[in-house]
């Protein structure tokens, strides 16, 4: 009966720890008023960025790329 119960509670943890995940990465895209929205990076996009980072030669600019690798 007690294995049951720690099952139970795993499947409970591990639920929970991909419901976070969930919200963090997908759901949880907000952004203070007067930001822009934030855009997720692909290929189809690229140019656009690329356009935008050179457009603004006359302030600070600063670009994060961060992989889980």
């Amino acid at each position: 009966m007690k294995r049951k119960h720690v099952s139970y509670g795993l499947l409970a943890v591990i639920g929970a720890i991909l419901l976070f995940l969930v919200y963090y990465l997908y759901l949880g895209s907000t952004v203070p008023v007067g930001q822009q929205p934030l855009v997720r990076l692909n290929a189809s996009n690229f140019d656009s960025l690329k356009k935008s980072f050179n457009e603004s030669a006359d302030s600070v600019r600063i670009m994060v790329m961060l992989s889980p690798t």
